[in-house]
């Protein structure tokens, strides 16, 4: 990963937790890093995190890794919450995603 690229994906992950209020303890537990780490991915310039890593932060920031990275040009953040969202969807149970058709049809009636 070049250095442009791993900048970006600090800076992302810093204004992505930041935008969502959660401190760089909430997210390292969340996403199942150190807090150390995590400041050195917003701060510095480390190695490049493992696709794992990036797929705990994705996760727990609620985006796909390619928002993260900055290599899909088209996806902006909505697009990337519904992605993330989606994949998310998929892995449920069917009585969750059963719950949450429900819900949905609950909220298209009002």
């Amino acid at each position: 990963m070049p250095k442009t690229m791993s900048r970006k994906v600090g800076e992302q992950i810093r204004k992505l937790r930041t935008d969502k209020k959660l401190t760089l303890d909430k997210l390292a537990e969340e996403a199942g890093l150190s807090k150390s780490y995590l400041w050195e991915l917003e701060n510095k310039n480390p190695p490049r995190p493992s696709a794992e890593k990036l797929a705990g932060l994705a996760k727990a920031l609620g985006v796909t890794v390619d928002f993260l990275m900055g290599t899909d040009s088209d996806q902006d953040l909505v697009t990337a919450q519904d992605r993330a969202f989606f994949r998310e969807y998929q892995q449920m149970s069917a009585p969750m995603k059963e719950k949450l058709r429900r819900m949905k049809k609950l909220l298209d009636e009002k």
